[in-house]
């Protein structure tokens, strides 16, 4: 039976993006518009705080002491010891109005990463690839809130959110990169929020994080159906992510922001992360972790 704890009390505006790093036995994660990153271990109850200095939305990779992370202005490396940041592969040409959102590596050692308007205005968003020369291509556009992108255990398939459609689409992709659309994988129901960040676990189901919706669900991508839901003591639930030795831990961010008085009252723990053990089920190890997936770092 899943056990839920706060592992850190944050009260982040927009936390986002947690992220796993095996060497360091720790979690970190963003928040988005304070540009805070954080790092906590496991086995502790007190968290690392670095500003970057910049809006910050999602961790690509980390390796030693730098982190790949995806920013307003591009893909950047930021350094936690010397705290000096990197811009890598700039992608946004007006860093006033638009900022990067979710992303993640394919098996090739490709990153993909959403960008969005800061104020939030329709299919002003758009989706790239880029390679590991930096070389980047825009592979959709007309988009609003790109979030929570995953690919199949048999890297044939990208999994991937659009915020306010509601919706998780399946592409096909093929040895080059380039995606063809299969077809809409799951729709989330209007009364549990709106999904954000998303993963898939070792059975190739999608856990997606439900902003608004106070939960995270676990959906299968084959037939569409909801599998099972985990009550999370915060509304705006933003992303999730596999953790410990063997990834059968669930690290839950949330957010503070677009909420009422009312509303914080009722969710005081609002913004803070939370672990979950005995999900019963376990991760994969993200792409980023793997050999052939190096990029800048």
């Amino acid at each position: 039976m899943a056990e839920l704890s706060t592992f850190a009390t944050s009260q982040n505006i927009l936390g986002e993006s947690p992220f796993w790093h095996k060497d360091r036995e720790s979690i970190f994660w963003v928040d988005v518009e304070e540009g805070i990153l954080h790092e906590q271990k496991l086995s502790s109850e007190s968290p690392t705080i670095w500003e970057v200095g910049k809006k910050i939305a999602v961790i690509l990779s980390a390796k030693g002491n730098e982190v790949l992370l995806g920013s307003q202005d591009g893909i950047g490396r930021f350094n936690l010891v010397t705290k000096e940041w990197k811009l890598e592969v700039p992608i946004l040409v007006d860093v006033e109005t638009q900022r990067c959102n979710d992303g993640g590596f394919d098996s090739m050692g490709n990153v993909w990463i959403g960008s969005m308007d800061v104020q939030v205005k329709d299919g002003l968003g758009s989706l790239y690839r880029i390679a590991a020369n930096g070389e980047s291509s825009k592979v959709l556009e007309n988009l609003t809130i790109p979030n929570g992108l995953v690919f199949s255990l048999d890297h044939k398939r990208m999994y991937f959110i659009d915020t306010p459609t509601r919706t998780v689409k399946a592409y096909f992709v093929d040895s080059t990169g380039e995606i063809t659309f299969d077809k809409q994988a799951v729709r989330i129901p209007e009364s549990m929020g709106m999904p954000d960040g998303m993963i898939i676990d070792a059975d190739g189901m999608l856990w997606i994080a439900l902003y608004g919706g106070a939960a995270v669900g676990r959906w299968n991508p084959s037939n569409g159906q909801l599998l099972e839901t985990i009550a999370i003591p915060a509304l705006h639930v933003t992303s999730c992510c596999f953790a410990s030795e063997a990834l059968d831990e669930l690290i839950v961010t949330s957010a503070r922001e677009n909420m009422t008085e009312a509303q914080l009252a009722m969710y005081p723990q609002s913004g803070n992360v939370f672990r979950i053990k005995g999900i019963g089920v376990n991760g994969v190890k993200m792409l980023s972790h793997t050999p052939s997936t190096t990029f800048f770092l």
